[in-house]
């Protein structure tokens, strides 16, 4: 078959394109895409010049208010670095557990920072970049408790926070325990500390450190879930904000920023490698 000359061009830019579609797929010789093509988070934080990033402020240390009612936490300096990196401001809205992913849904924010733990299930749903922290999943209890290991949990009440994964990894060690779900974090741990639940499974990290603020708690050794890896939650299908994403968090982690932040808010290394082994 025959084409005349400016045919023959349209198929040399647009092969394999319909030529109905080729009106909306290809782009002029400046490079710049046709009104069709939909533009991506990254352009549109950068014109407007802010990063609206969700966080869990009752969740200590990487989410909570200071004493002038301001954000601060690990999870919230996280984002107030990608804010720099973007060269914008950071506006933090936030959130609780169950609220992450209808956030990113209904384009509330651009992104979710908040100890999100990345599940096959979730990524149907939203986009994770790479592992900024890591934790294994275990107990807090009150010491007198008895309770050591997930066989102890029978018969007995666990805290958990709605929207998480740990009820459910709870029913699959031990099918006799009784699940509890809170809002936030902070309403289970303060469960435990009334009396009101048995124990709380929660991230070691968080764990950890509300063991150091009240000497009657207890972290216990037996892990729930051996480790998690915690990404940067962002909108489904945005190829091009996620690969920012990712290459800035290689920087922040391979600099050494991120370990600097890690150590400020929990007070020791890193516990556990960023990347998993198998």
């Amino acid at each position: 078959m025959r084409f005349r000359h400016g045919t023959r061009n349209l198929m040399a830019i647009c092969i394999g394109v319909t030529a109905v579609a080729s009106l909306a797929a290809c782009t002029s010789s400046s490079g710049t895409a046709t009104a069709g093509q939909q533009s991506s988070t990254l352009q549109e934080v950068v014109k407007r010049g802010t990063l609206n990033v969700a966080s869990c402020l009752t969740f200590p240390p990487f989410g909570s208010m200071d004493k002038n009612n301001k954000p601060q936490g690990f999870d919230v300096d996280v984002a107030t670095a990608m804010a720099t990196a973007l060269g914008v401001k950071v506006h933090i809205v936030d959130t609780t557990s169950a609220n992450r992913i209808p956030n990113l849904q209904t384009k509330k924010v651009d992104a979710v920072v908040c100890n999100f733990t990345t599940t096959a299930e979730r990524a149907k749903q939203v986009a994770f970049s790479d592992p900024y922290i890591v934790a294994g999943e275990v107990m807090l209890v009150k010491k007198s408790s008895g309770i050591s290991t997930i066989k102890d949990l029978s018969g007995k009440t666990v805290a958990v926070t709605k929207g998480s994964t740990n009820g459910d990894a709870v029913k699959a060690g031990n099918p006799k325990a009784k699940i509890q779900e809170y809002d936030t974090s902070s309403a289970a741990v303060l469960a435990v500390k009334q009396g009101q639940a048995d124990a709380m499974v929660e991230d070691s990290n968080f764990l950890n450190y509300q063991a150091k603020q009240d000497s009657s708690l207890k972290v216990t050794k037996d892990s729930v879930v051996p480790l998690e890896y915690n990404g940067i939650g962002v909108p489904l299908g945005d190829a091009t904000w996620l690969q920012w994403v990712n290459t800035w968090l290689r920087d922040f982690n391979t600099s050494g920023q991120a370990g600097a932040l890690y150590k400020k808010w929990f007070g020791v290394d890193r516990v556990f490698p960023l990347n998993p082994s198998y």
